[in-house]
């Protein structure tokens, strides 16, 4: 529908449009943030421009979106602690060999990608139906008892069964992304998350150190001896961060999804759920079942004037545990055409991501011809110049940006710069003129322009097309019943390619360190050709009901009305 048709009043008064909807579908009961009271303060100001009206933008819910960051940032400071010491690690357990850390390095961080393959789509699934904030505390006090005892392993199966426990219990990140869409809209969603990413980003610098200066090879209270769990206290200072983090959303965080807030407190919910248990297991007839028996024999209108179950038959009254959640959703409404696109498309948009940051650094470092024989430092300053521009991108550039293209060119455009940006980097020059005469030139100043460059591409692509993947996938959600399920959907795709992308890197890189010349170009090319099937899928997700309140073009107008004759 065009934004002509319907009044300007109608928009304002309207809270329930922001989602997606479908044929005979009733709109969603979306909390979101509510809308500004000028719209019924007088009938002058209803007469004022309608494009002004059109275009009203809800305030940013601050306090909530900051809490949200906190949790966000806590965990990925957590989490990111891990890589600094984690080959330094593995190097000490008696099972590897001093060639083989790399390999078992892979294993370990693999282990909690598949975890998390494995269980992301229920932790989703379950904040569907019994609340976001609840999940969101189970996962931050599991995830920091896992901590723990990551400090304390000193064999390999030890630190790989403690990785998995880890990603099985750590589902926070899409919860995380579903409050956001809860409490925003349509209006200022785009603004809300621009910011997600930055926090990604700031993970990624603050973990690192965390881990990086926390290490104690020598005990801290007898210098002279070694310390046995020299990676201990950085685990430990991970654990704190999360347990402040578990104490801040227990305070502050409020429960977005709707249906739950009609339940008692989460603690008298806790108290609940082990009464059902102690009935359950230590009643031949616990009294729930007897309420259930009751009630299927009695007609509804006699229930009405009669005392309560609970009552009359002397046990205890149970409270709900679980949001009553009506929807007539079918499982075509939620896995329609452009919803399937898009989590294909998002599987390879993090397979194009982690691959490429697990191959640049094998790249840079290897020996030339292949490589470009740059030091540890070298790469970790380039790395640094990328984090860098993350956190500028996000801040200063993209929301413009977006707010020009849409979302959906935003996510084809990161998946297109991606493939420049694979297809560009086997050919960047050499150090030394002697390295190799097929890079585009030679020399440390050449090397170091062109390597920010294609870093500066893909850096736009990953953050870019993941804050537009973002909001297309809240947006692709028909109501808040199904929101979880399709965040924690994306989350376990995503997890798919965290745990096959640096194995299939790694493994071609090593395949083209054999051919000659430009082996190098093999491992990227064939990612660049993967990025490129994505980008030509992305122009199948067509619905401008997916963009922001009050983007439309022409194009989406005449793609609508096709597609509605089609349905027809």
């Amino acid at each position: 529908m065009k934004q002509s048709d319907q009044s300007p009043l109608m928009r304002r008064k309207s809270s329930t449009q922001h989602y997606q909807t479908f044929n005979n579908i009733a709109p969603p009961k979306s909390r979101g943030q509510p809308l500004s009271d000028s719209a019924n303060s007088s009938s002058n100001d209803l007469s004022t421009d309608a494009h002004d009206e059109a275009h009203h933008e809800s305030p940013l819910p601050k306090r909530q979106m900051a809490i949200l960051a906190v949790i966000a940032l806590c965990e990925q400071t957590a989490l990111n602690s891990i890589s600094p010491y984690l080959p330094e690690m593995a190097s000490t357990f008696p099972e590897v060999n001093a060639g083989q850390v790399g390999v078992y390095v892979g294993t370990i961080a693999s282990a909690f990608a598949l975890a998390q393959l494995c269980t992301n789509f229920f932790w989703g699934w379950l904040s569907d139906h019994i609340g976001r904030k609840p999940v969101i505390l189970t996962g931050t006090i599991l995830t920091a008892a896992c901590f723990v005892a990551f400090g304390f392993c000193r064999t390999l199966w030890q630190a790989v069964l403690v990785q998995a426990l880890m990603g099985v219990v750590n589902g926070n990140q899409g919860v995380v992304s579903t409050c956001l869409g809860e409490i925003t809209d349509r209006s200022n969603q785009s603004k809300a998350f621009t910011y997600l990413p930055v926090i990604y980003g700031l993970g990624g610098i603050t973990g690192p150190v965390l881990g990086g200066l926390l290490v104690f090879p020598n005990n801290p209270f007898k210098p002279s001896q070694p310390n046995p769990y020299p990676y201990l206290f950085p685990n430990l200072v991970s654990a704190a961060v999360l347990l402040i983090d578990f104490g801040l959303a227990m305070i502050f965080l409020e429960e977005s999804l709707e249906e739950a807030e009609d339940l008692p407190p989460l603690g008298k919910r806790v108290e609940n759920l082990f009464t059902w248990m102690w009935q359950f297991t230590s009643s031949t007839r616990p009294s729930y079942l007897r309420k259930a028996s009751k009630k299927s024999v009695r007609n509804t209108e006699d229930l009405e004037d009669e005392p309560s179950d609970d009552e009359s038959d002397g046990g205890p009254h149970m409270p709900q545990l679980l949001p009553n959640v009506d929807s007539d959703l079918k499982k075509k409404d939620v896995f329609n055409r452009d919803t399937i696109l898009l989590l294909v498309t998002y599987l390879i948009f993090q397979l194009s991501n982690i691959s490429f940051n697990s191959l640049y650094p094998i790249f840079a470092q290897a020996d030339a011809p292949t490589g470009r024989n740059l030091d540890p430092e070298e790469i970790g300053l380039s790395l640094g110049f990328a984090g860098v521009v993350t956190i500028l991108f996000q801040v200063g550039i993209f929301g413009k940006l977006r707010d020009k293209m849409g979302n959906r060119w935003a996510y084809r455009a990161g998946l297109g710069l991606f493939v420049i940006a694979y297809l560009l980097m086997p050919f960047v020059g050499y150090k030394k003129e002697d390295d190799g005469k097929s890079g585009l030139s030679s020399g440390v100043a050449w090397l170091w322009v062109e390597i920010c460059v294609v870093l500066l591409i893909k850096t736009v692509a990953a953050v870019g097309g993941l804050t537009s993947a973002l909001l297309l996938i809240t947006n692709s959600a028909p109501n808040h019943h199904v929101l979880g399920t399709l965040n924690g959907l994306a989350q376990t795709l995503s997890a798919a390619g965290r745990a096959a992308g640096p194995f299939l890197s790694g493994g071609l890189f090593t395949v083209a360190t054999k051919v000659r010349p430009k082996g190098e170009a093999l491992a990227f090319g064939v990612f660049g050709g993967i990025a490129f099937i994505g980008f030509l899928l992305s122009f199948g997700i067509r619905s401008a009901e997916l963009e922001a309140e009050g983007w439309e073009t022409d194009s989406d107008s005449v793609s609508d009305k096709s597609d509605e004759e089609d349905e027809a």
